[in-house]
């Protein structure tokens, strides 16, 4: 014997409905997730006084996350004063094929680990761009690219009410 229903093409339809509206749900859920994490998915550009300025949002948790290019290519950066190198996960480094140098010790949070000297031909953050800038591949299993000072060295940073403004000159 049939369950109850089956054989009613309302209830078919209801299922379907039911099905749709639980994917838009998900799909709409998805992109709000998405920009509480990364606010600055597309990083504005403009110019000031002859400078290129990029204004990016801190996320929930103050932190001043971005999508940026190194080498043409999409990355997520996490801008961090702190890191004296841009550091580029492993997993990001052999997607964006960058050549492993000379070994390095790297102080992190979780204590020293084995890491490679790299250079990145490109960082792009908005319409900032850098060439040739000193890097670390580290062994980490995140995906966000430390933003670090061999990128940030040259640019004027000020922070102020959730924003970070940066300026190249």
């Amino acid at each position: 014997m049939a369950p109850a229903g089956s054989n009613n093409p309302g209830f078919g339809m209801m299922l379907v409905a039911a099905v749709g509206l639980l994917a838009l749900l998900t799909w709409f859920f998805a992109g709000v997730v998405d920009e509480r994490a990364n606010p600055n998915r597309q990083v504005q550009s403009q110019i000031v006084n002859d400078a290129v300025e990029v204004v990016l949002d801190a996320d929930r948790q103050g932190h001043f996350v971005a999508t940026g290019q190194i080498n043409g290519r999409d990355v997520r950066f996490l801008v961090d004063t702190g890191a004296t190198l841009v550091s580029v996960p492993e997993s990001v480094a052999d997607r964006l094929g960058l050549e492993r140098a000379a070994p390095i010790r790297l102080e992190t949070a979780g204590g020293t680990v084995q890491g490679w000297m790299t250079r990145l031909e490109e960082v792009r953050l908005g319409e900032i761009v850098q060439y040739d800038v000193p890097a670390a591949i580290n062994p980490g299993r995140h995906e966000s690219v430390l933003l670090g000072m061999s990128f940030l060295r040259n640019l004027e940073m000020t922070q102020r009410s959730g924003e970070l403004r940066l300026v190249a000159e």
